[in-house]
């Protein structure tokens, strides 16, 4: 078991695999980064890049939620972007190819093709924040953060929210995995797990721990940041936690992305870590 830090630049904040590299958004200083030196200057200070994903296209794709924007860089080092309306912040690739995003102010999702359509979608609600957003059994599944709900909709925009039994849970990552789609709530200190029938089950995290980003994992558990113990858990499958690991006093760990048997994850102290165990 091993922690290798990689060190990107202020504010790592999302994380990708893509294109044989390791990306991360650094939301305070309006760049992208990669793991071998890269960086990518959005000229934007104030664009805060948040989630990244890797795109349907050869290239990653990132929310801008301070200038409204879809961010993107292909693996050629082509930079570019899409305005999208909203405060983007969650992002994932639809069961349609296409790009969807969460838009907080907006109370709405976002549809942006990889030819830069936008077509926007009402989640129903409003003042909800919706938050991260993930694709499962051809729906979108969304956190949303005030609501204290778990949204889905269809590709053709009906939705459907069901409400989380905690209250003021504040729920914000979100996972789709083998049984059932992850989340966690990151005011009530718990992970949940939502099936496709609406049945929702919690599980408890340490006090105080603040769980941010979920991945899902292959053997139906998911691994998990908590934001304010500066560390990393696995749960497995019934949601016990099977593993913990420090990442180090202050290393506000916020997003995840799984490879193969290892875990990335982006320290907002400004590095990207790497688990392998």
């Amino acid at each position: 078991m091993s922690v290798s830090e990689y060190a990107v630049g202020d504010g790592p904040y999302g994380v990708a695999i893509a294109g044989a590299e390791v990306w991360t958004t650094l939301v305070h200083t309006g760049r992208v980064a990669t793991r071998s030196g890269r960086v990518f200057d959005l000229g934007a200070p104030e664009s805060r890049p948040s989630v990244i994903v890797d795109g349907p296209d050869d290239a990653v794709w990132f929310t801008r939620s301070g200038d409204d924007r879809l961010g993107r860089i292909g693996y050629d080092g082509v930079v570019s972007a899409v305005e999208v309306a909203g405060s983007p912040y969650g992002l994932c690739v639809g069961p349609d190819g296409a790009l969807w995003c969460t838009l907080m102010s907006g109370d709405a999702l976002g549809r942006v093709t990889v030819d830069g359509e936008v077509s926007t979608y009402p989640i129903g609600t409003t003042s909800a924040f919706p938050a991260m957003i993930t694709s499962y059994g051809g729906e979108l599944w969304f956190t949303l953060n005030q609501g204290n709900a778990i949204g889905r909709m269809t590709l053709g925009g009906e939705v459907t929210t069901c409400p989380l039994p905690t209250e003021s849970a504040g729920p914000v990552g979100i996972s789709a995995g083998a049984g059932g789609v992850w989340f966690v709530e990151i005011l009530a200190d718990r992970a949940g797990r939502i099936t496709a029938d609406g049945k929702v089950e919690e599980f408890g995290l340490p006090a105080g721990s603040k769980p941010h980003a979920v991945a899902a994992t292959a053997d139906g558990g998911c691994w998990i940041t908590l934001w304010a113990a500066g560390s990393l858990a696995r749960l497995d499958a019934e949601g016990n936690i099977v593993q913990e690991v420090a990442l180090g006093d202050g290393s506000e760990p916020h997003g995840l992305a799984l490879d193969q048997d290892s875990v990335w994850v982006a320290l907002e102290s400004g590095s990207l870590a790497h688990f392998e165990g």
